[in-house]
């Protein structure tokens, strides 16, 4: 359903501001409870990544959708910015072949599928269970686990 089919009394312009001001409330209190203080790039990045459906992002990509929105940054704001909510806790990133990494909105332990060839990481559907992780080193600690199965197309016989 259409959110401003909801309030047909008002002024849909009205509504729209309303609803954007709502979003960028949102997004800056998502930034401030990460500690990150709420600039112009990091609101308009925020509202493009965290607001919407879960999902995984390169910078460019990032930056393409940006520009798309009339944003006007740098290539090089977008990779500081996504870094800086990667510490913040707000993404997860993931190296998926080694050269080109991934941000992924869903910052919970899960597997994913990176198909090569065409640079795209998706998740894996259904559960994941490890009978048996390594243990770590004398002195140190497992912070995470990253599990990437990495398909191509099968070729025809």
């Amino acid at each position: 359903m259409d959110v401003l089919s909801t309030f047909p009394e008002a002024d849909t312009d009205d509504v729209a501001a309303q609803l954007a001001d709502e979003a960028v409330a949102r997004c800056a209190q998502l930034l401030c409870d990460a500690g990150l203080r709420p600039t112009r790039h990091r609101l308009a990045l925020a509202r493009i990544l965290l607001l919407g459906d879960r999902r995984h992002v390169t910078a460019e990509g990032l930056y393409d959708e940006a520009t798309a929105a009339n944003l006007r940054l740098s290539l090089a704001t977008v990779y500081n910015t996504l870094n800086q909510f990667t510490e913040a806790g707000l993404l997860r990133r993931i190296a998926a072949d080694g050269i080109k990494s991934f941000f992924d909105t869903d910052t919970s332990v899960h597997p994913h599928f990176y198909l090569e060839g065409e640079d795209l990481l998706v998740d894996v559907a259904g559960e994941l269970a490890f009978s048996k992780v390594p243990d770590p080193l004398p002195g140190h600690e497992i912070a995470r686990l990253d599990v990437i199965v990495h398909l191509r197309r099968a070729r025809a016989m």
